[in-house]
């Protein structure tokens, strides 16, 4: 008997048509496909089928907002009523009461009215007729009517709501600041300045490689210090210890006793000159910076570098240390101010908002603020994320150095000579001053240094390129009418307010 051998068939998927059972086909593998097997349908019936089950899936309507809560509706109405107008609720209330008494005393006054005409009546039949009754008139309600204006008014005619602020703020006034002393002894361009915390003395370095110190009431010279080999480029005097640090263009950093006005410390490297100094006002650490663009933290009294703060691309003309965060400032000219976090010795923040270099960065000795200036404009920023304030734009000169004092005076020293006095809060310029040269000086003598305040904040202190220390004072005779302020504020500042 032969053997039979089927060849084997492959199930095809069944074609589901809606409304009909599945059809389930088996086609031999060596068969061609057969087209009168698929059903065809029109095109109406396709669209049709398709609308159908378009409507059956958005049939339940998900979409749909749920009815709205007249309650919670209510209760949320009332909550905002009660955030916005209440200072004025109670005033309401005494107004709808008003209305009431006003109602009441309304229909009695007219039912009094009407029973004296009845009685008037009365007597008028009886022959008994008194005509003065007749002709007193009604006293008013001694309640006062409510005022159909929208906004409610007190009895004396004022607003019950205070009126906003001006969105723009005034300026403070500022007395203007004359010179009162010039101070000479130096043989070089005086390049850096620092007020003792006692405020009797302060110290001023120059270029002649020599340290000064001058007694601050009358200008006289007290003592020289002689060690650097070059300019000295930055001063600090210690609160805590009886300690002067000193760094210049010779790579060196110095630590001076000052009870036996020597060296006791040197801190070596900086890789170039260093620029500029600080002392951190609650740690025993001082912080240097200068042309080898790296931000360099000491231990004052083992004279260890604790962290090598880099990221800088050029010279680091500025440095600022304060308690709180961020502990260490840093302005260069690669045109970036950089916070840094002293713990962990990495920058924080980096602030690129200067086209040019920036020449001198300064705390607010109140505020939480800073103020930064280079040859494009000041800016004022705040901490710790070193969020940008405002611009103080006029000062059109390499702006050199920065000071600020506690009335909220920003002066700023250019280095063509002049000194721009600015309100810290409103950006506004109420002084701009030309530092007269000392005789004998070329023009191109005539620039700023470096400036600071003394410790009360009434003396202005500058160093400048013609070899001599300008102090300047307010002027006690300056009244609000002799120098009035002349402020107007321009619309991008009036926008951002």
């Amino acid at each position: 008997m032969d053997s039979i051998i089927s060849t084997p068939t492959t199930p095809t998927r069944p074609h589901l048509t809606p409304g009909r059972p599945a059809i389930a086909t088996t086609i031999s593998s060596h068969q061609p496909l057969d087209s009168s097997v698929i059903p065809k349908h029109s095109v109406h019936t396709l669209v049709f089928r398709s609308l159908k089950r378009t409507h059956e899936l958005f049939l339940s309507n998900q979409a749909d907002l749920p009815p709205i809560d007249e309650k919670l509706e209510k209760t949320c109405l009332s909550i905002k009523a009660h955030d916005e107008y209440f200072p004025i609720e109670h005033l309401v209330e005494e107004t709808q009461k008003v209305k009431k008494s006003t109602v009441k005393n309304v229909s009695n006054d007219e039912t009094n009215e009407m029973t004296i005409a009845t009685e008037n009546d009365a007597n008028a039949t009886n022959g008994n007729v008194e005509t003065e009754f007749s002709k007193i008139p009604v006293p008013p309600s001694s309640t006062p009517k409510a005022s159909t204006n929208n906004a409610i008014v007190l009895s004396t005619g004022n607003a019950l709501m205070q009126r906003k602020q001006s969105m723009m703020p005034k300026p403070e006034w500022h007395p203007p600041w004359k010179l009162m002393r010039v101070v000479s002894g130096h043989n070089g361009w005086v390049r850096c300045l620092a007020v003792e915390p006692g405020n009797e003395w302060f110290a001023s370095g120059s270029n002649d490689r020599i340290i000064k110190i001058w007694d601050l009431a009358s200008g006289k010279l007290k003592l020289s210090l002689t060690g650097h080999i070059s300019g000295v480029r930055g001063l600090a005097i210690s609160s805590r210890q009886p300690y002067l640090f000193s760094c210049g263009e010779d790579k060196t950093v110095k630590c001076w006793d000052l009870e036996y006005n020597k060296v006791i410390r040197h801190y070596h490297g900086h890789l170039s000159g260093v620029y500029c100094i600080a002392l951190h006002p609650t740690l025993d650490i001082l912080v240097t910076g200068g042309r080898d663009s790296c931000a360099r933290v000491w231990d004052m009294r083992t004279k260890v570098q604790i962290h090598s703060l880099s990221g800088h691309s050029n010279t680091i003309a500025s440095v600022e240390c304060q308690a709180t965060e961020p502990q260490i400032i840093t302005g260069s000219h690669d045109t970036t101010i950089r916070l840094w976090d002293l713990i962990a010795g990495k920058a924080r923040v980096t602030l690129t908002h200067h086209k040019k270099s920036v020449r001198a960065v300064r705390l607010h000795p109140r505020l939480n603020m800073f103020a930064s200036g280079a040859p494009d404009n000041v800016k004022q920023w705040r901490c710790p994320d070193g969020k940008f304030v405002q611009n103080l734009t006029g000062h059109n000169a390499i702006v050199n150095c920065l000071a600020i004092n506690q009335d909220n005076v920003l002066v700023s020293g250019g280095d063509n000579g002049t000194m721009f006095f600015w309100d810290w809060r409103t950006g506004y310029n109420f002084q701009r001053t030309q530092a007269p040269p000392q005789p004998g000086s070329i023009e191109s003598e005539s620039g700023i240094f470096e400036m600071i305040f003394d410790q009360s904040g009434t003396r202005l202190i500058t160093g400048e390129a013609d070899k001599t220390i300008k102090i300047y004072k307010e002027d006690d005779e300056a009244t609000e009418e002799t120098h009035p302020i002349n402020w107007k504020p321009d619309l991008t500042k009036r926008m951002r307010y």
